[in-house]
């Protein structure tokens, strides 16, 4: 989807401004907030790909305002009501009100170590060649879904150049709205530095992003 989380390009919003030093954590709060978020998680009724449009489709003045771990939050806000966990008097309340949905299976403090190291890889086999080879000129597709998609804005409708096939993965459009993991081919596209911000740009620049092959069509 087209929203404020995807500023490549977009002028208007200033310099990116790196934090010398910068902590892991600004207040404890923002670990709590990493804590909620894994161990809901843990409840087996989303995904990743769910959670990042969750993220995504909070209101552009909301979004925009929010600070890293606020998004987070707002997010598992919409998540935990979508799934019946809580209802938004709660979430406002801070107290129960109602019987909620049974988690399938809750994280306790001495599991973590061994789930974060575990991860949640996304790569699965397939039993079909890639459609596409290292060298190869490519176009992504020109198209703005209402939906999640991971191909970015900026990089829609641009000649660009296979680098690497990183293997096959699931699916995140598909993925994040119920629809099944489908997986797919996964491209290293490089793009000119020119083809993506037009006359002007740095010459020396090139810019890659990783592409399902849904995403692409040959030149």
């Amino acid at each position: 989807m087209n929203g404020p989380h995807d500023l490549g390009g977009q002028m208007g919003f200033g310099p990116v401004a790196p934090e010398p030093n910068e902590p892991v954590f600004h207040s404890d709060w923002e670990k709590r907030a990493l804590g909620l978020t894994l161990s809901c998680g843990a409840f087996g009724y989303w995904n990743i790909d769910e959670s990042r449009h969750a993220r995504e489709s909070i209101p552009p003045a909301d979004y925009l305002a929010a600070s890293y771990y606020e998004i987070w939050m707002r997010g598992l806000e919409t998540l935990l009501v979508r799934h019946g966990f809580a209802t938004g008097e709660e979430l406002t309340t801070g107290r129960s009100l109602l019987q909620g949905t049974a988690p399938k299976r809750v994280l306790k403090a001495d599991m973590v170590p061994g789930v974060l190291a575990k991860g949640g890889p996304c790569d699965r086999p397939l039993d079909m060649q890639p459609r596409f080879a290292v060298g190869e000129g490519v176009r992504t597709k020109n198209f703005n879904p209402t939906t999640h998609t991971r191909l970015p804005r900026y990089a829609r409708a641009k000649a660009g150049v296979i680098e690497a096939v990183q293997g096959s993965f699931v699916f995140p459009d598909d993925n994040a709205h119920g629809k099944g993991e489908n997986p797919q081919w996964l491209y290293t596209v490089t793009f000119e530095g020119s083809e993506i911000w037009g006359e002007g740009a740095d010459p020396t620049l090139t810019v890659c992003i990783d592409a399902w092959e849904s995403y692409l069509e040959r030149l």
